[in-house]
């Protein structure tokens, strides 16, 4: 049986693949790095990393084609920052200018309770530590998405979409000279940051990323070796349609949102079977 590769795109050279690139080869898979999308027909896995651009931009096309081919074929997908968004504007999201401002250094998101049972997201921290580094965001996510983690500034930072692709709003792959890198680019936009306070706080958040990102790495690639073992998300999927308001709607849609987690829970109130 060949051994599956992993296809890394780096959609702009500010955002290399980074501490990424070395917790992939821990595991031993091997992957390819490219700067143009081309075909999957040789990949086991797909990772699209960040970059300045918007995920709507026309030259960008190729990015969002390659998603669809890889969600289509569940091909196991991971997009990061503008890759989870692409990934989003691929299948009938909606990216736009973040309407409450940027999301900037290290922060706190929260998992979903659909995150319970997620194959990457379920053994994560409720309050993972994360970098954040984005000026647009995901204001819709794609028909049948699962949201699987938010913050108080942007809703959706990470989501599930068919079985084996996922997407974060936020970075794992920096490191601490990438973001000092990000920070002098974006200067002119970040004016009202204490950036030295903010840049200290990164540097030393980037300890704490190792911890629960190298981990979730590994259990994607664990999910490219072995793609079958994965089952579909059990939960209520999102939709792109207008937001539900009806009060009893939506407190019918969160206890069924409940349910679908628990269904796939054990019940701590039964004993195991005698041995």
């Amino acid at each position: 049986m060949d051994v599956p590769r992993v296809l890394v795109v780096e959609v702009h050279p500010s955002d290399p693949v980074g501490r990424l690139g070395d917790w992939l080869r821990e595991t031993g898979i091997e992957f390819d790095v490219t700067t143009a999308p081309g075909s999957l027909d040789s990949y086991g896995g797909l990772i699209v990393l960040g970059g300045p651009q918007s995920a709507n931009d026309a030259e960008l096309e190729p990015h969002r084609q390659l998603l669809r081919d890889a969600v289509s074929t569940e091909v196991p997908t991971l997009g990061i920052c503008l890759g989870g968004q692409l990934l989003a504007a691929a299948h009938g999201g909606r990216v736009e200018r973040s309407p409450d401002g940027q999301e900037i250094g290290a922060q706190l998101v929260a998992k979903r309770s659909a995150a319970a049972t997620d194959p990457l997201f379920g053994p994560l921290p409720i309050t993972p530590d994360v970098l954040q580094w984005h000026f647009d965001e995901i204001t819709a996510l794609p028909q049948g998405a699962v949201h699987l983690a938010n913050s108080p500034v942007c809703e959706n930072q990470a989501f599930r979409l068919g079985r084996l692709a996922w997407g974060i709003q936020f970075h794992i792959e920096t490191t601490p000279e990438t973001v000092r890198r990000w920070a002098s680019a974006d200067a002119a936009e970040l004016v009202d940051y204490d950036l030295d306070l903010m840049l200290s706080r990164t540097d030393a958040a980037h300890a704490e990323f190792v911890d629960v990102w190298r981990p979730f790495a590994h259990a994607f690639v664990d999910v490219v070796r072995d793609p079958a073992s994965v089952a579909p998300p059990r939960t209520v999927p999102t939709s792109t349609a207008a937001p539900v308001t009806d009060p009893a709607a939506i407190r019918a849609a969160l206890a069924a949102e409940a349910d679908a987690a628990r269904a796939t829970l054990p019940n701590p109130t039964l004993r195991p079977p005698d041995e």
